[in-house]
Parts: structure tokens; C-alpha cells; sequence
């Protein structure tokens, strides 16, 4: 699909460069082999959660998971629950596929695709349990700050889709862009801080080697965790597939 003709699009910029492909020989392998079966082709049309992971459980939805080292660690500590991981980059995906067949993890899935598409075309609104968002590119200089994931239009579209109750859990190392989440999902009529102001790292969040050193060295990470409300008129969303 192209993104950038498309009419559904809502002036979306993508807030990833996709030049980054380069896959090492054993993700390459696991990409070839196992995205057939863990792996979601995108579609034009909403996904039924509980035929795709042959139940019915809570699904969290995480966007941009890298490497897959902190999904797969949460998917493990919580098996009753589903997790959907979507990432645009290969050599992700094939570390991820990695992981679920060294350690038998059954309870992800994986798209390769835009988020803001996916979210958009595949996802029922009122249907998440939660969503994950860890350290997404922080584009640190401010031309480039239009770049960035979270944003008003995209929060309501992710708001949208999450369930009463259900989370939006965000993470970043960049105090600016922690701000900006801050105050960009305070905005939202459909979601309440569920701290005042930051929130402590949850347990089922796993300290990376990367956030370990980078605290370390003085660096701070900030959390932010957001419950979807009874908000009495989601049908005025502008996002709304």
C-alpha cells in the first residue's frame, strides 16, 4: 500500500526510515522459516485476535520492539496474556523469531508494517488490553520532531482501539520527548495518568543492558502509563477507520 497516496492516510508522516535492512545470516534464517508461521501479513481488513492466537486472552499490542529482547521476556512472565508485536525493520523481526524458537514462546505474533496502518486497518476499535510503546526514535532535533510516533492524531487512533481499561504504556530515555508524550496523551478525552505525572517502572518491564548502562552513566528513562475511560462519545474521533 502506499501510504503516501493513500486517502485513509490522515497526513500521517511515517516516523521510521526504512533503510535500515541489513539482516545477519542467522536472522535471515529465522525470518525465511518462521515468519510463515508466527508471522501476520498486513491486510486492508480488521484481524479476529482470537483466531490468530487460537484463544481467547487479553492482547497487547506493542509497537517497535527492536531486537524482541523485552517482548519476549514480558511474554514469558505473563503467558495468559497475547501479545501482538508489530516492527517495520527485518533484522527486528528475525532476532524475534529467533528468540520465540530458542524459548518456545507461543504467545506472540508478529506484522511487519507501519503501526499507525496496522492500528488503523487491522485492529477492531475497543478490542486492546493494552499497548506497549518503549523507547521509540526520539528524532532529538526539533525539525524533525513532526517525525515522532506519538502525536495527537495518532494517540486518538491508539485510544481508540484500546478496551475500557485497557493501558497505554510508553517509555523513553529522552527527557524532551518524555514531555511531549506527557502532555500529548493528557490531551486525549479518552485516557486518564494513572500517576501524577510520570509513572515508577512497572515490574513486567524488564531494565534493558542498554537502559541499565545508560542510567549508569546519569542518563534518565521516564515511564508514562495511561488507562483507556468510559469516555461517553468515542464515535467523534476523527481517526476512526
Amino acid at each position: 500500500m502506499n501510504s503516501e497516496k493513500n486517502p485513509k492516510n490522515f497526513g500521517h508522516i511515517k516516523s521510521f526510515v526504512s533503510h535500515r535492512a541489513h539482516m545477519t545470516p542467522s536472522q535471515r534464517d529465522a525470518f525465511e522459516r518462521l515468519m510463515p508461521v508466527w508471522g501476520l501479513p498486513y491486510q486492508d481488513h480488521t484481524l479476529d485476535l482470537e483466531a490468530t492466537f487460537k484463544r481467547q486472552a487479553p492482547t497487547i499490542l506493542e509497537i517497535g520492539f527492536g531486537m524482541g529482547e523485552t517482548t519476549l521476556k514480558i511474554a514469558q512472565a505473563r503467558p495468559e496474556d497475547n501479545f501482538l508485536g508489530v516492527e517495520v525493520f527485518p533484522s527486528g523481526v528475525g532476532a524475534l523469531l529467533k528468540r520465540i524458537e530458542e524459548h518456545q514462546v507461543e504467545n506472540i505474533r508478529i506484522i511487519q508494517h507501519d503501526a499507525v496502518e496496522v492500528l488503523r486497518d487491522m485492529i477492531l476499535p475497543a478490542t486492546l488490553a493494552g499497548v506497549h510503546i518503549y523507547f521509540p526514535d526520539p528524532w532529538p532535533k526539533k525539525r524533525h520532531h513532526k517525525r515522532r510516533l506519538i502525536q495527537p492524531p495518532f494517540v486518538q487512533l491508539l485510544a481508540s482501539r484500546l478496551a475500557p481499561g485497557g493501558y497505554i504504556h510508553c517509555a523513553t530515555d529522552w527527557e524532551n520527548y518524555a514531555e511531549q508524550m506527557l502532555e500529548v496523551l493528557s490531551q486525549s478525552p479518552l485516557l486518564t495518568n494513572q500517576h501524577d505525572g510520570f509513572a515508577p517502572r512497572p515490574d513486567y518491564r524488564p531494565q534493558t543492558k542498554f537502559e541499565t548502562r545508560g542510567l549508569r552513566l546519569g542518563h534518565g528513562v521516564w515511564d508514562l502509563i495511561f488507562t483507556r475511560n468510559q469516555h461517553p462519545n468515542p464515535d467523534t474521533l476523527i481517526l476512526e477507520k
